[in-house]
């Protein structure tokens, strides 16, 4: 498969948004993860409706939205999204994790699962065929610049090893959390081909965004 950034929107600079977009759009980037956290799924509020209605209008990268919220089917008619773009739902968020995922696919969005570090993975058994991917939280969401939980590579590569062997190869893997640079090396290893990447690297304030990119994609090749 393919490598593929999602730079974690939620760490750009909201005063330099157009330029960052351009930037993004010259480096080629694939898509714009997109942070929605309602204050009781997670402890803490991000980004919302608007903001993804506006990078709708700013730009064509496709949206990457992850929906850190309680009953998000009933939520979903709220967003902007389409055709390419990803939004991933939580397991843990929902008593209808079937419904939300039909939905996002009725709009014609890729529809991933989302999965807490603590989540076990028998329940792809029962929505497999209703997935495009699978999100992997390398740290528990709610927050930026966690370290990776101490399962995660090994998570990762049971949700590939599962995938593989049950004949969905071409379903993907997202990882999301603590995307460092050395940890993307041992993500993709492990099965991952969508990385978010935040402060830890697209947004490491010690590169421009350009070079942040570049070397992300050295680390991936």
């Amino acid at each position: 498969m393919d490598m593929k950034i999602s730079p974690s929107m939620m760490c750009a600079d909201i005063a330099n948004l157009k330029s960052t977009l351009t930037e993004f759009e010259e480096c080629k980037i694939e898509y714009l993860h997109i942070d929605i956290m309602d204050g009781h799924f997670v402890p803490n509020f991000t980004l919302g409706t608007d903001y993804c209605k506006a990078l709708k209008k700013l730009t064509s990268i496709p949206l990457d939205i992850h929906l850190m919220i309680n009953d998000p089917e009933l939520k979903l008619e709220w967003f902007d999204f389409g055709e390419g773009d990803i939004v991933s739902v939580h397991a843990e968020s929902t008593k209808h994790l079937q419904k939300a995922l039909a939905f996002v696919k009725s709009k014609g969005a890729k529809a991933f699962v989302a999965i807490n570090p603590a989540t076990p993975l028998c329940l792809l058994d029962e929505i497999i065929n209703d997935i495009d991917g699978v999100l992997v939280m390398a740290v528990n969401p709610g927050f930026a610049g966690q370290k990776m939980v101490p399962n995660a590579l090994e998570k990762i590569r049971r949700v590939r090893d599962y995938l593989d062997n049950n004949g969905y190869n071409d379903k993907e893997i997202e990882v999301d959390g603590n995307v460092s640079y050395e940890n993307a090396i041992k993500m993709k290893q492990a099965g991952a081909n969508i990385f978010v990447a935040g402060t830890s690297s697209v947004f490491n304030p010690n590169y421009s965004l350009t070079d942040g990119i570049e070397k992300m994609r050295n680390q991936l090749r």
